[in-house]
């Protein structure tokens, strides 16, 4: 594989609303990836956006320029909303993640609510290293920067990730990409991926290219997005998606996988013969685009016909708790998990709900779900329980246990 055309990992970009996620993206990839009109009209990222960069190197300095210096490793970003009302799409894409960038804004106090959830966030996906970058240095003078730096590190202290670098940047400006650069080099180590096991897919996005009106003769099939997390995926094998379409008859739910050829593989703008186990990867297929439109496949998870377990309409998991979780408002304790309780749970990429219908102490939790899911053995689930009124808030994780 050409170490120039798949990335060797997918690197997370998470943080507050507006502290620059996207702009930083803007400046490593050369690519803005809020491109939904929503996004555009109120200047957030509301979907997952992901996009590609190179490292060089000229001498002792970095750049993502491919015209400064000998090209290092390419790597695939995950740029994830930050507002808190769609924390879950941020959570779905942590399951592609292998590393993350947190951003903090040199500007405001640090930590701002989201940032808290999204230190929890990294720690439930099993996320080890992260690169804190302290952004806008631009906007305060040295005193105030100053004084930011010292609130991330005790806010730092605190969490799994108290030994992590933090780089005052200011993405608008350019300034410290080189010493960031040289971070990510240092600090982030290509991941071990079983590349001889079934291939395994994790689909975080899906969509249709084509536009309204277009000549039916030109259209194309629809476009699965995400990350190959074992395997190997090569242009024409046949896939089988799963848990694929669900449907309800006398009261019990039925799943039909979805059965697709892949007619292309892209990694951002390359085309490739054979995607393995690294960065994002988008596959081309025949499907009515109507299946992959607005994300409608988001959760589900793509193999060889025959190769993947079947879903799961009811899932065990041990669970690990938080002591106390803390909203804009208020501080709650955090009680264990009881019986009929609804809870709202993001499984490898997909979003579900369900009840529980049995617990063993505090040891074991079972959840007769709404929609089913692909779950494998020690997956990590996110839990969410519902504090306020139309509010969930996360309250801990679980390890499958089949």
């Amino acid at each position: 594989m050409d170490s120039t055309k798949q990335p060797s990992f997918n690197l997370g970009i998470v943080g507050h609303v507006d502290h620059g996620k996207t702009t930083l993206t803007k400046l490593l990839s050369g690519k803005w990836t809020d491109t939904h009109s929503e996004e555009i009209k109120r200047g957030i990222t509301i979907k997952l956006g992901y996009t590609n960069f190179s490292i060089y190197k000229d001498s002792n300095k970095y750049s993502t320029d491919k015209n400064n210096g000998e090209f290092q490793k390419l790597i695939s970003i995950v740029d994830a909303p930050g507002h808190e009302s769609f924390m879950a799409t941020m959570i779905s894409g942590s399951a592609i993640m292998d590393y993350a960038l947190l951003v903090v804004a040199a500007n405001e106090k640090c930590p701002q609510p989201q940032t808290i959830e999204h230190i929890k966030m990294l720690e439930l996906a099993g996320i080890k290293k992260i690169i804190v970058l302290q952004n806008k240095i631009d906007l305060v003078t040295k005193e105030e920067a100053l004084e930011n730096f010292k609130e991330i590190q005790e806010f730092l202290s605190t969490t799994p990730y108290k030994d992590s670098t933090v780089i005052p940047i200011s993405a608008q400006y350019s300034a410290n990409v080189s010493i960031l650069l040289e971070e990510i080099l240092e600090n982030f180590e290509n991941p071990i991926h079983k590349e001889d096991e079934n291939a395994q897919m994790f689909i975080v996005r899906s969509f249709d290219i084509n536009k309204p009106g277009q000549d039916y003769s030109k259209l194309k099939g629809g476009i699965l997005g995400g990350a190959i997390k074992q395997g190997s995926l090569r242009v024409g094998d046949k896939i089988e998606i799963k848990p694929g379409r669900v449907k309800i008859a006398n009261q019990k739910i039925e799943t039909i996988p979805i059965i697709a050829t892949i007619k292309g593989l892209k990694s951002d703008k390359e085309d490739l013969d054979v995607a393995i186990p690294g960065g994002s990867v988008a596959v081309m297929t025949e499907l009515d685009p109507v299946l992959t439109q607005s994300d409608t496949l988001v959760g589900q998870v793509a193999g060889l016909p025959g190769t993947l377990p079947d879903p799961l309409s009811e899932i065990t998991f041990e669970p690990h708790l938080f002591d106390e979780i803390v909203t804009v408002n208020k501080t709650y304790d955090v009680k264990p998990i009881y019986q009929s309780e609804p809870l709202m749970m993001i499984i490898n990429s997909l979003t579900t709900v369900g009840i529980v219908s049995a617990t063993k102490g505090e040891s074991k939790v079972t959840v007769k779900l709404k929609k089913p899911v692909m779950g494998f053995e020690d997956d990590r689930v996110v839990i969410f329980r519902q504090v306020e009124p139309k509010k969930w808030k996360i309250v801990g994780y679980g390890l499958v246990k089949l």
